[in-house]
C-alpha cells in the first residue's frame, strides 16, 4: 500500500496555548533548567521521528550566542497548506495549537517519540520568539511567532536550496524561565542517547558561545552504547544481546554482568527516548529474567525443591539496556515529560521476546547460565545470614536516637515535633557547631558537628562496614529514617537536611563525601527534595555601621561601588571565621540565608558518575579527567542544584 500524503489535512487540533503559560509545570515538568532543557528534547525528538521514518541523515543542534538554539532536520517539513477541515494553515496547527499534529495518524508516523503535537507548541508557547522554515518543493516556508505565541508574522515564501526538511530556532522567555542558560554538556550527553538509538544518523552540535563542537553517529548503536557505558569495569561474562518483535513491539537487549558490582544499572529507552523511571518494558524484562534463570536452574537441578531464586538477586551485578519500539497507535506515556513508558502491551511483548531468547540463549551457554545461578545463589546467602544483623543494628539506631545521644553527645535536637518543619545542619568542625547552635532557632534547627570526614562508602555494600563509621551512624540514628533497604522516607525527622560546610577543598571534599552517602544509600532523601547546602557568604564589605555580604566577586564588586572608598574587605575562607551573629544572619536565618537544593536531573548519568569519581576504579577515573574534563570552565552535568532564594 502507498503511504499516505502528509500535508495539512493530515493535522487535527482541539485548543490554544494560554493554558501552557499559565501552568507550564503540567507540560515540561517544571521551569527550572531541566524544563527548559526539555524544550530542546521536545525539538530534538521531533527531528529524530523524521530520521527514524527514513528521511535525512543528519540533525544539526546549535546554541546561538544571543541564547536561542536552532534544530535544524532533514525530514518532510512542516505542512504549510490550509486545512479545511480545521480551517488552519499546517504552521498554525503545529505551532500554535495544542493537541495538534500528524502524530494522531499511524500512517505519518509508524513509531515516534514525540508527544502527539504537543511538544512544538509547547515550545511555541514558553518562548519569547520561535523562527519556523520548513523547505518543501525547494521552497523556503518561513514565520516568526512572538510573545508565548500571541503574535505571528504572515507566513512568507522565498526559494531555498535546501532539498527538504524544518528548522526551528527560539529564545525561552525569561518570563517563564529561572535560568534561560542553555548547558552544552546536558544537551550532548542527551544528543549522544539519541545518537546511539538512531543508528547512521550524525547529530551535530555547536555551540556558538565558546566554539565547541562535537558530532555524533554510530553505526551499531546499542552494542556502542552498552560499551560506553561500562567502560573499564571487569567482565563477570560476556554481553547478552538479542532482539525481536512480539504484537508490533519491536525490543532490542544488551545485558552483561560484571565483577566486584553489586548494583543494578538498567538504561531504559522507548522510541528512541530515555525513560529514566522505567515503564512496562521493563517491568516486562525483569519478569522474563527471572523466570528463564529459574526455570534452568530448575531443569538442571540447581536449586533445591520449591527454592526459587529471586529477581534482585539475579540483577545484582548487571547493566543492562532495553530499548522498545511501540506503534505510534499503542504509545503512552505517563507524564508529559514521557520519563515512564505506560504502554501496557509492552511488558507481555518484551517478556515473551526476553523469556524465549534467553531460554535458549541459557541452554546453549550453560556455562554461562551456571556462573550467574552461583553469584546468584551466593547473593541470596548474603541477603539472608544479614539479615539478623541488619535487624540488631536497626534496633540500636533506634534505641540510641530516643536514649541520651550516647552514640556522640554532639548533636544539639530541635524541640519542636513537627517533624516538615524541622531542620538538621551538618557542621563541618566543633568550632563552627559552636556558633551554629548559638545562633540557631532552637524550636525548628537541629546542628550536628562533624569531627572529621565521614568514610567513603559508594562502593560499600556491607552495612556493617557503613555502621563501623561513627560519623554515618549517627547521622543515620539523627535522621531517623535507616539507610539501604531499611530506609524509610515516613520516618526522617526533618523536612530540611543542609550540609554547612567551609568554601575550602576540605569542606567541597566533605559536601560530595556527604552527598554520595546520601544518593548511595538513602537516595530518597534527595529525590523527595529534602538535601540541601548552605551558602554562607564569602565577604563581608563594610564601612562605618554599613555592612555589605557578598557571596561571589560580582556582588563584591557592586558592594565597593555602593559603599564608596573608605571601606574594609573581610574574606571568610571558613565557617568559624564568622562570629554566632554573623553565621546566624547570613547562613541560617530563613529570610537572609541562602539554601542550594540538590536535584537529581539523570538518574542513571548520576548513578554512573558518582561510580566514576568516588568509586573504586582508579584507572577508569584517571583514564576519564585526562580525555575528558573540559579545562575551560565546562562541567558535567551530575545533579542540579537550584536556589532557593
Amino acid at each position: 500500500m502507498a503511504p499516505k500524503e502528509y500535508n495539512a489535512s493530515s493535522l487535527r487540533s482541539t485548543k490554544g496555548l494560554e493554558h501552557v503559560r499559565l501552568r507550564p509545570g503540567m507540560y515540561i515538568g517544571s521551569t527550572d533548567t531541566t524544563g527548559l532543557h526539555h524544550l530542546v528534547w521536545e525539538a530534538v525528538d521531533n527531528a529524530v521521528d523524521e530520521a527514524n521514518e527514513g528521511y535525512g541523515k543528519h540533525i544539526y543542534i546549535t546554541i546561538n550566542s544571543d541564547g536561542s538554539i536552532t534544530i535544524q532536520d532533514e525530514g518532510r517539513g512542516v505542512p504549510y497548506d490550509y486545512n479545511a477541515k480545521e480551517k488552519k494553515y499546517g504552521f498554525e496547527l503545529v505551532y500554535l495549537t495544542l493537541n495538534a499534529g500528524g502524530k494522531f495518524d499511524d500512517q505519518n508516523y509508524k513509531a515516534a517519540g514525540g508527544l502527539h503535537g504537543v511538544g512544538a507548541s509547547v515550545i511555541t508557547a514558553l518562548s519569547e520568539w520561535i523562527e519556523i522554515h520548513s523547505y518543501r518543493e525547494g521552497i523556503d516556508h518561513y514565520m516568526t511567532i512572538y510573545y508565548g505565541g500571541t503574535k505571528a508574522t504572515k507566513l512568507f515564501e522565498k526559494p531555498s536550496n535546501e532539498k527538504r526538511g524544518t528548522k526551528i530556532t527560539f529564545l525561552p522567555d525569561k518570563k517563564i524561565f529561572s535560568d534561560t542558560k542553555f548547558d552544552y554538556n546536558r544537551i550532548a550527553n542527551r544528543i549522544d542517547d539519541a545518537a546511539c538509538l538512531t543508528k547512521g544518523v550524525t547529530f551535530h552540535l555547536k555551540d556558538e558561545r565558546t566554539g565547541r563542537k562535537q558530532d555524533f553517529c554510530y553505526s551499531d548503536g546499542l552494542v556502542e552504547y552498552f560499551k560506553k557505558h561500562t567502560e573499564g569495569r571487569t567482565e563477570l561474562a560476556e554481553i547478552v544481546r538479542f532482539e525481536g518483535i512480539d504484537n508490533e513491539i519491536k525490543a532490542e537487549v544488551a545485558f552483561q554482568y560484571f565483577k566486584g558490582d553489586y548494583a543494578e544499572k538498567i538504561y531504559s529507552f522507548a522510541n528512541g527516548v530515555r525513560t529514566t523511571e522505567g515503564g512496562h518494558h521493563v517491568a516486562g524484562f525483569k519478569k522474563a529474567l527471572t523466570i528463564a534463570f529459574n526455570n534452568f536452574a530448575s531443569n538442571h537441578n540447581l536449586i533445591k525443591k520449591n527454592q526459587k531464586l529471586e529477581g534482585d538477586d539475579i540483577r545484582e551485578g548487571m547493566t543492562c539496556i532495553i530499548s522498545c519500539t511501540v506503534p505510534e497507535n499503542k504509545l503512552q506515556f505517563e507524564g508529559q515529560t514521557k520519563s515512564k513508558l505506560g504502554t501496557k502491551e509492552a511488558a507481555p511483548a518484551v517478556e515473551n521476546i526476553v523469556e524465549t531468547r534467553l531460554s535458549y540463549y541459557l541452554e546453549e551457554h550453560a556455562q554461562f547460565a551456571e556462573t550467574i545461578i552461583k553469584k546468584t545463589l551466593e547473593a541470596m546467602s548474603v541477603r539472608q545470614k544479614t539479615k539478623d544483623v541488619r535487624d540488631a543494628e536497626r534496633k540500636k539506631i533506634a534505641t540510641g536516637a530516643k536514649g541520651s545521644m550516647s552514640l556522640s553527645g554532639k548533636l544539639s535536637p530541635a524541640s519542636s515535633k513537627s517533624y516538615s518543619e524541622n531542620e538538621l545542619f551538618i557542621v563541618e568542625g566543633d568550632s563552627a557547631g559552636g556558633s551554629a547552635k548559638k545562633c540557631r532557632d532552637r524550636e525548628h534547627q537541629a546542628i550536628l558537628p562533624l569531627r572529621g570526614k565521614p568514610k567513603n562508602v559508594t562502593s560499600t555494600t556491607n552495612d556493617e562496614d557503613i555502621l563501623d563509621n561513627k560519623e554515618l551512624y549517627t547521622l543515620i540514628s539523627t535522621i531517623g529514617a535507616g539507610f539501604n533497604d531499611d530506609f524509610n522516607i515516613k520516618n526522617i525527622r526533618y523536612g530540611k537536611i543542609i550540609i554547612m560546610t567551609d568554601a575550602d577543598d576540605d569542606g567541597s571534599h566533605i559536601q560530595n563525601l556527604l552527598l554520595s552517602f546520601f544518593y548511595t544509600h538513602m537516595r530518597q532523601l534527595i529525590l523527595n527534595g529534602h538535601i540541601y547546602i548552605a551558602c554562607p557568604p564569602l565577604y563581608l564589605c563594610a564601612k562605618g555601621s554599613n555592612e555589605i555580604y557578598c557571596w561571589d566577586d560580582k556582588e563584591l564588586d557592586e558592594a565597593r561601588k555602593k559603599l564608596g572608598n573608605g571601606y574594609r574587605i573581610s574574606r571568610y575562607k571558613g565557617l568559624g571565621e564568622m562570629d554566632a551573629s554573623q553565621l546566624g544572619k547570613t547562613t541560617m536565618n530563613k529570610a537572609t540565608r541562602r539554601l542550594i537544593q540538590v536535584k537529581i536531573d539523570d538518574e542513571d548519568e548520576c548513578t554512573d558518575k558518582v561510580d566514576l569519581f568516588l568509586g573504586n576504579d582508579a584507572e577508569r577515573r584517571k583514564e576519564w579527567i585526562s580525555t575528558r574534563i573540559d579545562f575551560k570552565g565546562e562541567k558535567d552535568h551530575l545533579m542540579e542544584v537550584k536556589d532557593e532564594k
